[in-house]
């Protein structure tokens, strides 16, 4: 992974440790439901944030790296790859 992208990614990660963190502190103080909800909804969408900095590094690095490779068995795997990924994203 590329040092710039780990270096956004890193202050991400801990947000959301955090934010999770606080969560699990509402949810054993029996806090209101919606409230643990909109949290629970911000970290969802904190994390794909983060899913799509993980996916642009890799777009930019290890699939333009096979797509310029000589080998056909490499570049068929990262499209096979790619596409088991997206398919993965399309059933959440």
């Amino acid at each position: 992974m590329r040092v710039e992208t780990k270096q956004k990614i890193d202050p991400r990660l801990a947000r959301i440790e955090g934010q999770v963190k606080g969560i699990r502190n509402m949810v054993q103080q029996d806090r209101y439901c919606v409230d643990i909800l909109l949290q629970l909804s911000a970290v969802i969408s904190a994390l794909k944030k983060v899913e799509d900095l993980v996916m642009e590094n890799h777009l930019n690095t290890c699939v333009v790296d096979a797509m310029r490779s000589n080998d056909d068995q490499e570049r068929d795997g990262k499209i096979k790859e790619l596409m088991d990924v997206m398919s993965s994203f399309r059933r959440q």
